[in-house]
């Protein structure tokens, strides 16, 4: 082997199922062939066969079996620690392993397994007659006792040759899968079929593996989980959808919402949604697979939407850059943007640099504020803000834009006072360089009054929006959309300031008015007719139910956004009666909860 070290560590990859039949051994072959392909095929690629016990890798490519592999070279190393119970001069265990590594020359056991990619196999051994007992013979447990850090080390070892080194592990529970899914990755493919054998049998894996990082000092390296459904069937949508979700009383539990309770807890998110993930990630079954499993990787013309190829394209995008399976598809393009632009900065870049940079920051933090990550959002929004006042001066429109971006935020995180800091600014520049009634400016106004009714500056509030509906009537008409929407603003108002007879007076027009333009059923509707329903019951109930809802939580109620775009970012929440979802709140949306 040739290959010189790379410049940055590569990262090892185990793949893992607890049963067989769930095709690991076949999407791993088949992810080698796509990552050894990658920049006009220069990525150094490594596989290992660690399923010692019944091989298969060396079946997908033109290697044979009958050359010595992972078996002879541990034998080797038993052999070397037998020689000496220290190296004279070694400072501690990883020097001891370093040399028995040398010594051996773990180098002569990868072969060429492709010509036409740098794409290299280690095989699981000697495929002779002698191959069952001596594998019997090999104490994978005194190996670890004689020299702890030997695994760890041999796998920094191949990271300096192989941008990706994938590990086929064994399936279940056992000494040497032990070693593959806790001692050498940095990545841990999880391969599995929706049933509940292979479900269980991952819980308690990511459990044990988790916890053994975080338990051991030596071990405390990163350790990323990816679940790869396979042998997905695709013509059952009602068992897959079934498996994907789960049914309690049916005692299905649900793939997606076991590895979003898993991963929660192994990294410390209090929540965390696959939706994005698995809505890519899933291997089909496939005919063809089932009937011999060739690589259909390795046919370049295998790429249309329905091949398998694009499958394990689709788990790339996440797996390659390291992204994390909690990330949204839509997130993991903006990210690489905004790392690529800061290392263009970094380098010197300049205006044409910091704009893109900038827009791509403002539609980063949008993306975060929709899913929810307000911290994220905020410093995305604040750091595109910064560039924009130094490249476009405070009053631009991009700088206005990512000014009111910044305010939403913070409003949502519930820092009304810096909300209200960033919304007058713009409302005053708005006014200055567009006049009171343009479009911009009115939304400015509607966002201030809603942050002013948080503070509980009421008639401030409300003056500003009244402002907006003498606007939108004189220009667009009382019957407009936009003119409804302020009406809708100006009622959630005085319900916020607990003036529920008007409110439901106005609520009352609103209902009207929607019903006739959107129809009964649609979701602004449904929203009205709702928060109508409780401005009456709490009206006769004396306000008192108010104003136990706004005791110590001034959040609770917040003020309808009219932009079309936000409420398509925060769509209303509804029951199975199809009613908007009553969580207490008298307002008709929840902006500004969390």
């Amino acid at each position: 082997m040739s290959l010189p070290p790379l410049d940055e560590p590569g990262e090892v990859v185990t793949f893992h199922s607890h049963k067989g039949g769930a095709g690991r051994t076949m999407a791993l072959a088949n992810l080698a062939v796509l990552l050894a392909r990658r920049d006009n095929a220069t990525v150094p690629t490594l596989m290992v066969d660690w399923d010692l016990e019944a091989p298969g890798l060396h079946h997908y490519f033109r290697t044979g079996g009958e050359g010595p592999g992972v078996l002879e070279l541990f034998e080797a190393c038993r052999d070397q620690l037998l020689r000496r119970s220290r190296l004279p001069g070694a400072r501690d265990d990883a020097d001891l392993a370093q040399a028995v590594l040398d010594a051996v020359g773990w180098e002569q056991y990868v072969v060429r397994a492709d010509h036409s990619r740098p794409l290299y196999l280690l095989r699981a051994g000697r495929l002779d007659a002698s191959h069952a007992e001596r594998l019997a013979r090999l104490d994978w447990e005194a190996l670890f006792a004689a020299c702890p850090a030997l695994f760890r080390v041999f796998a920094a070892n191949l990271a300096r040759r192989f941008r990706h080194v994938l590990v086929d592990s064994r399936a279940g529970r056992n000494d040497s899968a032990g070693i593959c899914t806790t001692l050498l990755p940095t990545k841990l493919v999880l391969v599995f079929t929706p049933n509940r054998q292979h479900l269980e049998g991952l819980d308690a894996l990511v459990q044990r593996a988790t916890a053994w990082r975080r338990s051991h000092e030596d071990e405390q390296r990163p350790l990323l989980i990816y679940p790869l459904p396979s042998r997905i069937e695709m013509d059952d949508p009602a068992q897959r959808a079934l498996w994907r979700r789960g049914d309690v009383q049916r005692g299905v539990p649900g793939y997606q919402p076991l590895f979003e309770r898993l991963l929660a807890q192994a990294y410390g998110h209090a929540r965390m949604s696959l939706e994005s993930y698995f809505d890519e990630v899933q291997v089909q079954q496939s005919r063809g697979l089932s009937a011999g499993e060739h690589l259909p990787a390795g046919r370049q013309e295998d790429g249309d939407r329905f091949s398998v190829t694009r499958a394990f394209e689709a788990f790339l995008a996440w797996f390659e850059g390291g992204y994390c399976p909690w990330q949204s598809r839509a997130e993991i393009p903006l990210v690489t943007a905004v790392q690529q632009g800061r290392a263009a900065m970094e380098q010197g870049g300049g205006r044409g640099v910091a704009l893109p940079l900038a827009r791509d920051l403002a539609r980063l933090a949008a993306l975060y504020r929709r899913e929810g990550q307000l911290e994220r959002a905020a410093a995305c929004a604040e750091e595109s803000l910064a560039l924009h006042v130094l490249m476009l001066g405070d009053e631009h429109g991009d700088t206005l834009a990512s000014k009111a971006v910044l305010a939403e935020v913070l409003y949502e995180q519930g820092k009304f006072e810096e909300a209200r800091l960033q919304q007058e600014a713009v409302l005053e520049a708005r006014e200055r360089m567009q006049g009171a009634g343009a479009a911009a400016t009115l939304e400015a106004s509607t966002a201030l009054a809603a942050t002013l009714a948080q503070l509980g500056q009421f008639p401030e509030a409300l003056a500003l929006q009244d402002a907006v509906i003498d606007s939108h009537e004189r220009l667009l008409g009382g019957e407009h959309l936009a003119t409804v929407d302020s009406l809708a603003v100006r009622a959630d108002i005085l319900v916020h300031a607990e003036e529920l007879e008007q409110a439901g007076t106005l609520l009352e027009r609103v209902m009207t008015l929607r019903t006739r333009l959107l129809g009964a059923e649609h979701a602004d509707t449904v929203r009205t007719r709702k928060a109508l329903a409780q401005a009456r019951t709490r009206l006769k109930d004396g306000g008192r139910a108010v104003r136990e809802s706004h005791h110590g939580c001034h959040q609770i109620v917040g003020v309808e956004q009219p932009r079309a775009a936000y409420r398509a970012a925060h769509p209303p929440r509804l029951d199975e009666q199809g009613e908007l979802a009553d969580d207490g709140e008298l307002s008709e949306t929840r902006i500004g909860m969390r």
